[in-house]
Protein backbone atom coordinates (compact mmCIF):
# COMPACT_ATOMS: atom_id res chain seq x y z
CA UNK A 1 0.00 0.00 0.00
CA UNK A 2 1.20 3.48 -0.87
CA UNK A 3 -0.15 6.74 0.52
CA UNK A 4 0.66 9.86 -1.48
CA UNK A 5 0.01 13.25 0.10
CA UNK A 6 0.39 16.19 -2.28
CA UNK A 7 0.18 19.75 -1.02
CA UNK A 8 -0.89 22.02 -3.88
CA UNK A 9 0.94 25.01 -2.43
CA UNK A 10 -1.47 27.92 -1.84
CA UNK A 11 -4.50 26.47 -3.69
CA UNK A 12 -7.15 27.90 -1.38
CA UNK A 13 -10.88 27.60 -2.02
CA UNK A 14 -12.47 30.57 -0.26
CA UNK A 15 -12.00 32.91 2.69
CA UNK A 16 -11.94 31.19 6.08
CA UNK A 17 -14.39 32.42 8.75
CA UNK A 18 -11.57 34.36 10.46
CA UNK A 19 -10.11 35.77 7.22
CA UNK A 20 -10.97 39.36 8.20
CA UNK A 21 -8.60 39.09 11.17
CA UNK A 22 -5.80 38.61 8.64
CA UNK A 23 -6.98 41.29 6.22
CA UNK A 24 -8.16 38.58 3.80
CA UNK A 25 -11.95 38.90 3.79
CA UNK A 26 -13.20 38.19 0.29
CA UNK A 27 -10.19 36.18 -0.85
CA UNK A 28 -10.83 33.01 -2.87
CA UNK A 29 -7.86 31.67 -4.80
CA UNK A 30 -9.51 29.10 -7.06
CA UNK A 31 -12.72 31.02 -7.66
CA UNK A 32 -11.04 34.31 -8.53
CA UNK A 33 -8.52 32.65 -10.85
CA UNK A 34 -11.43 30.93 -12.60
CA UNK A 35 -13.29 34.21 -12.98
CA UNK A 36 -10.19 35.91 -14.41
CA UNK A 37 -9.65 33.24 -17.10
CA UNK A 38 -13.38 32.86 -17.90
CA UNK A 39 -13.63 29.47 -16.25
CA UNK A 40 -11.09 26.84 -15.27
CA UNK A 41 -10.94 23.65 -17.29
CA UNK A 42 -9.55 20.94 -14.99
CA UNK A 43 -11.25 17.72 -16.12
CA UNK A 44 -9.30 15.34 -13.87
CA UNK A 45 -9.80 17.38 -10.71
CA UNK A 46 -13.44 17.86 -11.66
CA UNK A 47 -13.93 14.10 -11.99
CA UNK A 48 -12.28 13.64 -8.58
CA UNK A 49 -14.80 16.03 -7.03
CA UNK A 50 -13.17 19.46 -6.82
CA UNK A 51 -16.39 21.12 -7.98
CA UNK A 52 -18.37 19.26 -5.31
CA UNK A 53 -16.45 20.89 -2.46
CA UNK A 54 -18.34 24.24 -2.61
CA UNK A 55 -21.58 22.35 -1.90
CA UNK A 56 -20.29 21.58 1.60
CA UNK A 57 -20.27 25.10 3.05
CA UNK A 58 -22.50 28.04 2.20
CA UNK A 59 -19.66 30.57 2.28
CA UNK A 60 -17.64 28.72 -0.39
CA UNK A 61 -18.67 29.88 -3.85
CA UNK A 62 -18.78 27.60 -6.90
CA UNK A 63 -15.67 27.47 -9.09
CA UNK A 64 -16.49 28.81 -12.58
CA UNK A 65 -15.89 26.07 -15.14
CA UNK A 66 -15.86 23.28 -12.53
CA UNK A 67 -19.41 22.32 -11.56
CA UNK A 68 -20.05 19.37 -9.26
CA UNK A 69 -20.26 15.88 -10.75
CA UNK A 70 -22.89 13.30 -9.84
CA UNK A 71 -20.45 10.50 -9.02
CA UNK A 72 -17.04 11.90 -8.03
CA UNK A 73 -14.10 9.51 -8.11
CA UNK A 74 -12.66 10.79 -4.82
CA UNK A 75 -14.03 11.51 -1.41
CA UNK A 76 -14.21 15.29 -1.08
CA UNK A 77 -14.07 17.69 1.83
CA UNK A 78 -12.89 21.09 2.93
CA UNK A 79 -10.52 21.92 5.79
CA UNK A 80 -10.36 24.94 8.06
CA UNK A 81 -7.07 25.79 9.76
CA UNK A 82 -7.15 26.18 13.55
CA UNK A 83 -3.57 27.36 14.10
CA UNK A 84 -2.74 31.06 14.08
CA UNK A 85 -1.13 32.11 10.81
CA UNK A 86 -1.33 31.59 7.07
CA UNK A 87 2.21 30.55 6.26
CA UNK A 88 3.89 27.46 4.89
CA UNK A 89 5.19 26.13 8.19
CA UNK A 90 1.91 26.57 10.05
CA UNK A 91 -0.12 24.91 7.30
CA UNK A 92 2.22 21.97 6.74
CA UNK A 93 2.80 21.35 10.46
CA UNK A 94 -0.95 21.29 11.09
CA UNK A 95 -1.29 18.78 8.23
CA UNK A 96 1.43 16.80 10.05
CA UNK A 97 -0.57 16.73 13.29
CA UNK A 98 0.41 19.88 15.19
CA UNK A 99 -1.50 22.95 16.33
CA UNK A 100 0.46 26.22 16.40
CA UNK A 101 -1.18 28.42 19.04
CA UNK A 102 0.11 30.97 19.82
CA UNK A 103 1.37 31.46 16.29
CA UNK A 104 4.92 31.94 15.08
CA UNK A 105 6.59 35.33 15.42
CA UNK A 106 5.90 37.89 12.69
CA UNK A 107 8.19 40.86 12.12
CA UNK A 108 6.73 44.33 11.51
CA UNK A 109 6.47 45.29 7.85
CA UNK A 110 7.94 48.78 8.06
CA UNK A 111 11.64 49.59 8.28
CA UNK A 112 13.35 48.44 10.41
CA UNK A 113 11.58 45.07 10.51
CA UNK A 114 14.23 43.19 12.46
CA UNK A 115 15.35 43.98 16.02
CA UNK A 116 18.60 45.93 16.22
CA UNK A 117 20.29 43.34 18.44
CA UNK A 118 19.44 40.57 15.94
CA UNK A 119 20.94 42.51 13.01
CA UNK A 120 24.02 43.50 15.04
CA UNK A 121 24.69 39.89 16.02
CA UNK A 122 24.09 38.64 12.48
CA UNK A 123 26.42 41.22 10.94
CA UNK A 124 29.10 40.44 13.51
CA UNK A 125 28.97 36.69 12.95
CA UNK A 126 28.79 36.83 9.14
CA UNK A 127 31.16 39.74 8.58
CA UNK A 128 28.73 41.45 6.19
CA UNK A 129 26.38 44.39 6.59
CA UNK A 130 22.61 44.10 6.11
CA UNK A 131 20.56 46.17 3.69
CA UNK A 132 16.80 46.02 3.20
CA UNK A 133 15.50 45.19 6.67
CA UNK A 134 11.83 45.56 5.72
CA UNK A 135 8.88 43.63 4.35
CA UNK A 136 9.05 43.26 0.59
CA UNK A 137 8.24 41.16 -2.44
CA UNK A 138 11.30 39.07 -3.24
CA UNK A 139 11.72 40.11 -6.86
CA UNK A 140 11.05 43.76 -6.04
CA UNK A 141 13.70 43.99 -3.35
CA UNK A 142 16.26 42.18 -5.49
CA UNK A 143 15.73 44.72 -8.25
CA UNK A 144 15.82 47.56 -5.73
CA UNK A 145 18.97 46.54 -3.85
CA UNK A 146 20.75 44.08 -6.16
CA UNK A 147 23.07 46.76 -7.57
CA UNK A 148 24.01 47.91 -4.06
CA UNK A 149 24.80 44.31 -3.12
CA UNK A 150 27.08 44.03 -6.17
CA UNK A 151 28.99 47.09 -4.95
CA UNK A 152 29.10 46.39 -1.21
CA UNK A 153 28.70 42.63 -0.72
CA UNK A 154 25.99 43.29 1.89
CA UNK A 155 23.19 40.87 2.67
CA UNK A 156 19.70 41.69 1.38
CA UNK A 157 17.49 40.77 4.33
CA UNK A 158 13.71 41.11 4.24
CA UNK A 159 10.50 39.67 5.64
CA UNK A 160 6.85 39.37 4.57
CA UNK A 161 3.45 38.79 6.15
CA UNK A 162 4.75 35.34 7.12
CA UNK A 163 7.04 34.44 10.00
CA UNK A 164 10.21 34.63 7.90
CA UNK A 165 13.71 36.11 7.81
CA UNK A 166 14.79 35.95 4.17
CA UNK A 167 18.32 36.38 2.83
CA UNK A 168 18.81 37.20 -0.84
CA UNK A 169 22.27 36.89 -2.33
CA UNK A 170 23.71 37.24 -5.81
CA UNK A 171 25.79 34.08 -5.91
CA UNK A 172 28.42 35.81 -8.05
CA UNK A 173 29.11 37.99 -5.00
CA UNK A 174 28.11 35.76 -2.08
CA UNK A 175 28.71 32.09 -2.98
CA UNK A 176 25.83 29.68 -2.47
CA UNK A 177 27.48 27.87 0.44
CA UNK A 178 28.14 31.21 2.16
CA UNK A 179 24.44 32.04 1.74
CA UNK A 180 23.48 28.72 3.33
CA UNK A 181 25.92 29.31 6.18
CA UNK A 182 24.43 32.76 6.72
CA UNK A 183 20.98 31.20 6.92
CA UNK A 184 22.18 28.69 9.51
CA UNK A 185 23.52 31.56 11.61
CA UNK A 186 20.24 33.45 11.23
CA UNK A 187 18.30 30.31 12.18
CA UNK A 188 20.18 30.02 15.47
CA UNK A 189 19.80 33.74 16.24
CA UNK A 190 16.06 33.72 15.42
CA UNK A 191 15.22 30.61 17.45
CA UNK A 192 14.52 32.54 20.69
CA UNK A 193 11.94 34.59 18.77
CA UNK A 194 10.17 31.47 17.40
CA UNK A 195 10.53 32.58 13.78
CA UNK A 196 9.00 30.05 11.41
CA UNK A 197 11.57 30.00 8.60
CA UNK A 198 14.87 31.39 7.46
CA UNK A 199 14.82 31.31 3.65
CA UNK A 200 17.85 31.36 1.36
CA UNK A 201 16.99 33.32 -1.82
CA UNK A 202 19.85 32.95 -4.32
CA UNK A 203 19.82 34.93 -7.56
CA UNK A 204 22.09 35.88 -10.42
CA UNK A 205 22.46 38.58 -13.03
CA UNK A 206 23.08 42.27 -13.40
CA UNK A 207 20.92 45.36 -12.73
CA UNK A 208 17.77 45.11 -14.79
CA UNK A 209 18.37 41.41 -15.43
CA UNK A 210 18.30 39.75 -12.01
CA UNK A 211 16.73 36.27 -11.89
CA UNK A 212 16.20 33.90 -8.97
CA UNK A 213 17.77 30.46 -9.16
CA UNK A 214 16.25 27.21 -7.87
CA UNK A 215 18.74 26.56 -5.05
CA UNK A 216 16.35 28.02 -2.48
CA UNK A 217 16.52 26.45 0.97
CA UNK A 218 14.17 26.75 3.97
CA UNK A 219 15.47 26.49 7.54
CA UNK A 220 12.47 25.81 9.76
CA UNK A 221 11.96 26.25 13.48
CA UNK A 222 12.11 22.91 15.28
CA UNK A 223 8.62 21.55 16.07
CA UNK A 224 8.05 20.78 19.72
CA UNK A 225 6.46 17.35 19.20
CA UNK A 226 6.68 14.53 16.65
CA UNK A 227 5.28 15.06 13.17
CA UNK A 228 3.40 12.35 11.29
CA UNK A 229 6.56 11.78 9.23
CA UNK A 230 8.42 10.78 12.40
CA UNK A 231 5.57 8.66 13.71
CA UNK A 232 5.44 6.66 10.47
CA UNK A 233 9.23 6.44 10.11
CA UNK A 234 9.59 5.18 13.70
CA UNK A 235 6.94 2.54 12.94
CA UNK A 236 9.06 1.23 10.07
CA UNK A 237 7.16 2.90 7.22
CA UNK A 238 9.44 4.36 4.51
CA UNK A 239 8.81 8.10 4.21
CA UNK A 240 9.76 9.85 0.96
CA UNK A 241 9.83 13.66 0.81
CA UNK A 242 9.51 15.68 -2.39
CA UNK A 243 10.09 19.37 -3.04
CA UNK A 244 10.68 21.56 0.02
CA UNK A 245 9.07 19.02 2.38
CA UNK A 246 12.36 17.88 3.93
CA UNK A 247 13.12 21.47 4.96
CA UNK A 248 9.61 22.10 6.26
CA UNK A 249 9.70 19.01 8.51
CA UNK A 250 13.29 19.86 9.51
CA UNK A 251 14.53 16.55 8.05
CA UNK A 252 12.68 14.65 10.78
CA UNK A 253 11.31 11.23 9.85
CA UNK A 254 12.55 11.15 6.26
CA UNK A 255 13.88 7.96 4.64
CA UNK A 256 14.81 9.58 1.34
CA UNK A 257 14.23 12.98 -0.24
CA UNK A 258 14.30 14.72 -3.60
CA UNK A 259 14.71 18.45 -3.05
CA UNK A 260 13.19 19.58 -6.33
CA UNK A 261 12.89 23.27 -7.14
CA UNK A 262 9.79 23.24 -9.33
CA UNK A 263 6.54 21.33 -9.75
CA UNK A 264 7.54 19.36 -12.86
CA UNK A 265 10.61 17.96 -11.08
CA UNK A 266 8.47 17.17 -8.03
CA UNK A 267 5.99 15.25 -10.17
CA UNK A 268 8.78 13.13 -11.62
CA UNK A 269 10.08 12.47 -8.10
CA UNK A 270 6.63 11.34 -6.93
CA UNK A 271 6.54 8.90 -9.86
CA UNK A 272 10.01 7.52 -8.98
CA UNK A 273 9.16 6.99 -5.33
CA UNK A 274 5.80 5.47 -6.25
CA UNK A 275 7.58 2.79 -8.28
CA UNK A 276 9.50 1.52 -5.25
CA UNK A 277 8.41 -1.82 -3.84
CA UNK A 278 6.51 -2.18 -0.58
CA UNK A 279 4.43 0.08 1.63
CA UNK A 280 5.40 3.73 1.81
CA UNK A 281 4.30 7.29 2.49
CA UNK A 282 5.15 9.89 -0.18
CA UNK A 283 4.84 13.52 0.94
CA UNK A 284 5.18 16.17 -1.78
CA UNK A 285 4.81 19.90 -2.19
CA UNK A 286 4.01 21.33 -5.64
CA UNK A 287 5.52 24.80 -5.31
CA UNK A 288 4.92 26.63 -8.58
CA UNK A 289 1.37 27.78 -7.74
CA UNK A 290 2.60 29.83 -4.78
CA UNK A 291 6.16 30.73 -5.75
CA UNK A 292 5.71 31.66 -9.39
CA UNK A 293 2.11 32.82 -9.66
CA UNK A 294 0.47 33.56 -6.30
CA UNK A 295 3.12 35.90 -4.92
CA UNK A 296 3.65 37.45 -8.36
CA UNK A 297 -0.09 38.05 -8.76
CA UNK A 298 -0.35 36.18 -12.04
CA UNK A 299 -3.78 34.49 -12.28
CA UNK A 300 -3.26 33.37 -15.88
CA UNK A 301 0.03 31.69 -15.00
CA UNK A 302 -1.61 30.14 -11.93
CA UNK A 303 -4.40 28.74 -14.13
CA UNK A 304 -1.85 27.27 -16.55
CA UNK A 305 -0.04 25.61 -13.63
CA UNK A 306 -3.31 24.09 -12.45
CA UNK A 307 -3.94 22.70 -15.94
CA UNK A 308 -0.43 21.19 -16.02
CA UNK A 309 -1.00 19.41 -12.69
CA UNK A 310 -4.45 18.28 -13.83
CA UNK A 311 -2.87 16.68 -16.91
CA UNK A 312 -0.19 15.05 -14.75
CA UNK A 313 -2.86 13.61 -12.44
CA UNK A 314 -4.63 12.09 -15.47
CA UNK A 315 -1.41 10.18 -16.23
CA UNK A 316 -0.59 9.32 -12.60
CA UNK A 317 -3.94 8.00 -11.34
CA UNK A 318 -3.99 4.86 -13.55
CA UNK A 319 -0.77 3.70 -11.86
CA UNK A 320 -2.52 3.45 -8.51
CA UNK A 321 -3.65 0.03 -7.31
CA UNK A 322 -6.47 -0.99 -4.96
CA UNK A 323 -5.35 -0.09 -1.46
CA UNK A 324 -3.26 2.89 -2.57
CA UNK A 325 -4.46 6.35 -1.50
CA UNK A 326 -3.86 9.81 -2.93
CA UNK A 327 -4.61 12.86 -0.77
CA UNK A 328 -4.70 16.29 -2.42
CA UNK A 329 -4.89 19.43 -0.29
CA UNK A 330 -3.24 22.83 0.29
CA UNK A 331 -1.47 24.66 3.11
CA UNK A 332 -3.10 28.12 2.76
CA UNK A 333 -4.38 30.38 -0.02
CA UNK A 334 -2.60 32.93 -2.20
CA UNK A 335 -5.27 34.70 -4.21
CA UNK A 336 -3.43 36.31 -7.15
CA UNK A 337 -6.27 38.79 -7.68
CA UNK A 338 -6.12 40.01 -4.07
CA UNK A 339 -4.32 43.09 -2.75
CA UNK A 340 -0.66 42.82 -1.79
CA UNK A 341 1.50 39.81 -2.57
CA UNK A 342 1.06 37.64 0.51
CA UNK A 343 -0.74 34.43 1.42
CA UNK A 344 -4.46 34.54 2.15
CA UNK A 345 -6.31 32.89 5.04
CA UNK A 346 -8.61 30.42 3.30
CA UNK A 347 -10.31 27.08 3.49
CA UNK A 348 -8.32 24.41 1.64
CA UNK A 349 -9.68 21.58 -0.51
CA UNK A 350 -9.46 17.92 0.46
CA UNK A 351 -9.67 15.16 -2.15
CA UNK A 352 -8.98 11.55 -1.16
CA UNK A 353 -8.80 9.02 -3.99
CA UNK A 354 -8.40 5.27 -3.75
CA UNK A 355 -9.14 2.96 -6.71
CA UNK A 356 -12.17 0.70 -6.41
CA UNK A 357 -13.40 2.44 -3.27
CA UNK A 358 -16.62 4.43 -3.19
CA UNK A 359 -16.37 8.16 -2.67
CA UNK A 360 -18.20 10.08 0.02
CA UNK A 361 -18.67 13.58 1.34
CA UNK A 362 -16.03 14.16 4.03
CA UNK A 363 -17.65 17.44 5.06
CA UNK A 364 -15.99 20.35 6.85
CA UNK A 365 -12.88 19.25 8.75
CA UNK A 366 -11.96 21.56 11.61
CA UNK A 367 -8.18 21.25 11.61
CA UNK A 368 -5.77 20.23 8.88
CA UNK A 369 -4.51 17.58 11.31
CA UNK A 370 -7.33 15.24 10.32
CA UNK A 371 -4.92 14.18 7.56
CA UNK A 372 -2.26 13.10 10.08
CA UNK A 373 -4.84 11.20 12.11
CA UNK A 374 -6.10 9.47 8.96
CA UNK A 375 -2.57 8.44 7.97
CA UNK A 376 -2.07 6.99 11.45
CA UNK A 377 -5.26 4.96 11.00
CA UNK A 378 -4.31 3.89 7.49
CA UNK A 379 -0.89 2.56 8.57
CA UNK A 380 -2.25 1.13 11.85
CA UNK A 381 0.01 3.12 14.18
CA UNK A 382 -0.86 4.89 17.45
CA UNK A 383 -3.39 7.72 17.02
CA UNK A 384 -2.05 11.27 16.90
CA UNK A 385 -3.00 13.71 19.69
CA UNK A 386 -5.40 15.67 17.46
CA UNK A 387 -7.78 15.19 14.60
CA UNK A 388 -10.62 12.95 13.46
CA UNK A 389 -9.77 10.21 10.97
CA UNK A 390 -11.60 9.88 7.67
CA UNK A 391 -10.25 6.30 7.33
CA UNK A 392 -12.31 3.52 8.92
CA UNK A 393 -10.80 0.06 9.24
CA UNK A 394 -8.40 0.79 6.42
CA UNK A 395 -11.18 2.09 4.17
CA UNK A 396 -12.42 5.55 3.29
Amino acid sequence: MKAVLIVLDSVGIGAAPDAAEYGDAGSATLQHIAETVNGLQLPTLQKLGLGNIPTIHSSINPIPGIPPVENPLASFGVMQEVSQGKDTITGHWEICGLEINPGLHDFPKNYPSFPADLITAFERETGRKVIGNKAANGLTIINELGEEQLKTGAWIAYTSADSVFQLAANTDIIPLEALYTGCEIARRLCDPLKVGRIIARPFKGTPGNFVRTEERRDYAFQPEEPLITERLFNAGIPVYAVGKIEDIVVHRGISESTHSGNTAESQKAVERFFQKEGNSFIFANFIDFDMLYGHRRDPAGYAAALRQTDEWLARFLPAMKPGDILILTADHGNDPTFSGSDHTREFVPLLVYSPSRPARNLGLRLGFYDIAQSLATLFNIQPTPRGVTFINEGKL
